[in-house]
């Protein structure tokens, strides 16, 4: 398994000979304004200009969409992106998106889908923010449905990717199911104003440790959106106080880890 992480959320994972390519934000630095009402809206996204040329990620196999926010499905992969291309979605809503999008080989994910010999579960009980922020109507429109995957294969180690979603018993219930040996979490602490995190922080790195022990942790989505406010340098110093280094990886853009 070799996890390239690109850029925010958008990694190019080699699993089982298959390359994958998840949550595809490929527009140039400063392509978009900053989410409204976020931290440091005033900045534009991407923060940062993809480290790989564009065209290593479009000949990826299949592309996995969690959810349809910009930053994870943006309007330059839906023009760059093959409309023939296998695409895993989370739902129906997400499906005809893409589909209104000129896309035509779509699979809504469940409990149980495949592609080719490679075994894809949807994530269950992840949430899109605090119960808090859920109680407010057009927020919770705003922020909608997330969710992650979990990709196994016999020859390889089981793969979980949490998505956008912040800590809760339900994620906690769904990691001890699956047993994952390797798990990516989205941990850059992005808030909206009033209303906190929507997503894990330096604390829930810890967390997924203390629950899972003998897990290796990849952490993603940082330094890239203008919402989210913890740093590499900031979690590489968290978990190094913390004696977990060992377990804990924190790519730079570009970068891949191997398991």
């Amino acid at each position: 398994m070799n996890i390239t992480h690109i850029r925010n959320a958008t990694q190019l994972i080699t699993y089982a000979g298959k390359r994958l390519l998840i949550d595809p934000m490929l527009a140039p630095k400063g392509a978009y304004p900053g989410f409204p009402g976020t931290a440091h809206a005033d900045l534009r996204n991407p923060l940062v200009e993809l480290p790989v040329d564009v065209n290593t990620l479009l000949d990826a196999d299949a592309v996995i969409v969690t959810h349809t926010h910009d930053d994870h499905w943006d309007r330059t992969a839906a023009e760059l992106i093959a409309k023939d291309k296998p695409i895993y979605v989370q739902n129906d809503s997400d499906a005809a998106l893409l589909r209104s999008q000129g896309f035509s080989n779509l699979t809504v994910m469940t409990d149980a889908t495949t592609f080719g010999d490679i075994q894809i579960a949807k994530t269950h009980g992840g949430q899109h923010g605090t119960d808090r922020a859920y109680a407010v109507p057009e927020l919770a429109e705003r922020l909608g449905e997330a969710c992650g995957v979990v990709l196994r294969h016999p020859d390889e180690r089981t793969l979980y990717l949490a998505g956008d979603t912040v800590w809760r018993e339900e994620v906690v219930a769904d990691l001890q199911k699956h047993q994952p040996d390797v798990v990516v979490l989205n941990a850059g602490y992005a808030h909206v104003i009033g209303f906190g995190p929507i997503i894990m922080g330096q604390e829930d790195v810890l967390n997924v440790h203390f629950l899972l022990p003998q897990a290796k942790i990849v952490a993603s989505h940082m330094e890239a959106i203008n919402h989210c406010l913890l740093t590499r340098s900031a979690l590489r110093e968290y978990v190094e106080a913390n004696q977990v280094s060992d377990a804990v990886s924190i790519p730079q853009d570009g970068e891949t880890v191997i398991f």
